[in-house]
């Protein structure tokens, strides 16, 4: 993109007085603002008004799903294609970092705060909190920060060597790293409650969840989650492979799989095309690539003598129940069938190591995530959450909105028990 194109996008923008992109963005940036200047040439205006509601614009711009979030509340989509909104935040961050604009913090508190995690929601945490003066560390399991951004993000839909320039913009501030920690196994929470003044745990749901059909447990049953994080495939040369889901990750994993040379990559998904959590540019490139897709089906079962040999299918019909706004998925009686294949990949959901959870000593909900309230407060005084430990919605801004929101709610802990 150049700024040429930029500006021709810019210029689709009506500047709309009640702001419905930015009811639709989970950050709440105000993009008809960031527009508005981009469109008189002011990026580095722009970049900062950007600044008070995210620290991940090349990121975001290039991944969220715009057209479920902004974009599908432009309102410009009733009758002609959305303001490319996307495109014009992916430039300003991308001029930042190309021009080294600064972002600006306080002189240091004599405050400190732990973060448990680096990926989105630990990464935003820690820079609101540092801008303001804390005194942050960032505690994260692998050797590299990033999270789901490093390993659960193809390269071919985030660019690895400007993630770093993203998160090495995001330390300038001055935010202490401690990599290769593991809670739970090099350090407890009890460590941190004691060393530091407050502490935000962020870390992700990293295991894959399972659908609970016969099989699950066959050589060849794969997790999508662990396949992005470990990078460890197997040889798919002249294999077919099923992945079950419908979201960016099932996405993410039917195109990476497909580009090592799967003869067949088929993913499966219970509701419509349109009902699909996946961005609808992810699914026709995925297309475009030979992922095929059978929507409104249902895996039932696995089989194979020792490992995969096929799955058994259902078709599904969308219907109404009563309470729900959404339609509902039910098998099609006697519509069943068989697909031969070599893998199945469980691409449905994710959930936290349980064992790691447990050993926290705090309250949980009902589906098993650390228990929090409106600002994020666990059941310990100096203990927050956000993120996918604590069921946040899973996208990249959603998490990144869950470690903004933690942090001032940290901030205001600490003011009050200055």
């Amino acid at each position: 993109m150049n700024e040429e194109d930029i500006k021709k996008k810019t210029l689709e923008c009506l500047s709309c007085v009640t702001k419905p992109c930015q009811v639709g963005c989970p950050l709440n940036n105000d993009t008809t603002g960031f527009i508005k200047l981009s469109r008189e040439g002011k990026y580095e205006e722009a970049y900062h008004l950007l600044l008070e509601t995210t620290v991940l614009p090349s990121v975001c711009g290039r991944i969220c799903p715009h057209e479920k979030q902004c974009q599908g509340m432009c309102v410009k989509k009733v009758s002609y294609e959305s303001v490319k909104i996307g495109d014009i935040e992916v430039f300003i961050g991308d001029m930042a970092l190309e021009n080294n604009w600064t972002i600006s913090s306080l002189p240091l508190k004599n405050k400190k705060v732990a973060i448990v995690g680096g990926g989105p929601s630990g990464l935003t945490c820690a820079a609101f909190l540092r801008r303001n003066g804390y005194d942050v560390t960032i505690y994260e399991k692998h050797n590299y920060l990033g999270g789901l951004l490093y390993h659960g993000i193809p390269k071919f839909r985030l660019d690895k060597t400007l993630l770093r320039k993203v998160i090495d913009k995001i330390l300038e501030l001055g935010i202490n790293v401690k990599l290769n920690q593991s809670i739970g196994k090099d350090f407890n929470l009890e460590d941190l409650e004691s060393e530091y003044d407050a502490v935000f745990l962020g870390f992700g749901a990293n295991l894959s969840s399972k659908m609970n059909i016969p099989g699950e447990d066959l050589e060849g049953v794969i997790g999508g989650n662990e396949l992005l994080e470990s990078n460890n495939h197997p040889d798919y040369t002249g294999k077919t492979v099923v992945v079950s889901g419908g979201g960016n990750v099932a996405m993410d994993v039917s195109r990476t799989i497909k580009r090592k040379g799967a003869k067949k990559v088929y993913v499966i998904y219970r509701r419509s095309e349109r009902g699909a959590p996946a961005e609808e540019n992810e699914i026709k490139e995925a297309k475009e690539e030979g992922v095929e897709f059978l929507f409104q089906n249902n895996i039932l079962g696995i089989y194979g003598s020792d490992r995969v040999e096929k799955v058994e299918v259902i078709r599904t019909e969308l219907v109404k129940k009563e309470g729900d706004d959404r339609l509902s998925p039910v098998n099609i009686e006697g519509s069943n069938y068989y697909i031969s294949c070599d893998y199945v990949v469980m691409a449905i959901g994710s959930h936290p190591e349980s064992d790691v959870v447990n050993s926290l000593g705090l309250e949980f909900d009902k589906r098993g995530r650390v228990l929090i309230d409106k600002d994020g407060h666990t059941s310990k005084e100096k203990v927050f959450a956000g993120g996918d430990l604590a069921g946040t919605k899973g996208t990249v801004a959603f998490a990144s909105r869950a470690g903004r929101d933690a942090a001032y709610a940290i901030m205001k802990y600490l003011n009050i028990n200055n």
